[in-house]
């Protein structure tokens, strides 16, 4: 009869390692759902605004800084927000893969799909007189 192999067990160094990976995929999905939903709200600010201005412009005028201007500002925090913290990510990940063959960022993937539905977000509030 073959003997079993007994299975390897990654030592404590390797598994702190894996820890800080997990926490850096962590901290940046946290930013995405910041940056999210910064864009979404202000998105969804613009065009509750511009939704009202347009039934009624004379009840509800523009303003130089008004909630059309918040709600883009807050798109644009959103987008600020997240490519700080995608930059922040990684610079964690370069240095951490000096010790470590960290694997495959998804968080990264992840952030740079919002950071595009927050261009085009950006973009809708930018052309819409």
């Amino acid at each position: 009869m073959a003997q079993e192999t007994p299975p390897v067990v990654p030592d404590n160094n390797q598994l702190a390692l894996d820890r800080t990976f997990l926490a850096l995929e962590r901290t940046l999905m946290a930013w995405i759902r910041t940056a999210t939903s910064l864009i979404t709200f202000g998105f969804t600010l613009y065009k509750f605004f511009y939704y009202l201005h347009e039934q009624d412009p004379v009840r509800h005028p523009e303003h130089v800084f008004g909630a059309r201007t918040v709600g883009t500002l807050m798109i644009v925090i959103g987008l600020l927000s997240l490519g700080l913290a995608a930059a922040q990510h990684r610079q964690q990940l370069k240095l951490l893969r000096t010790h470590y063959a960290a694997p495959r960022s998804l968080s990264q993937l992840v952030a740079v799909l919002v950071a595009v539905l927050g261009v085009v977000a950006l973009l809708a509030t930018a052309f819409q007189h």
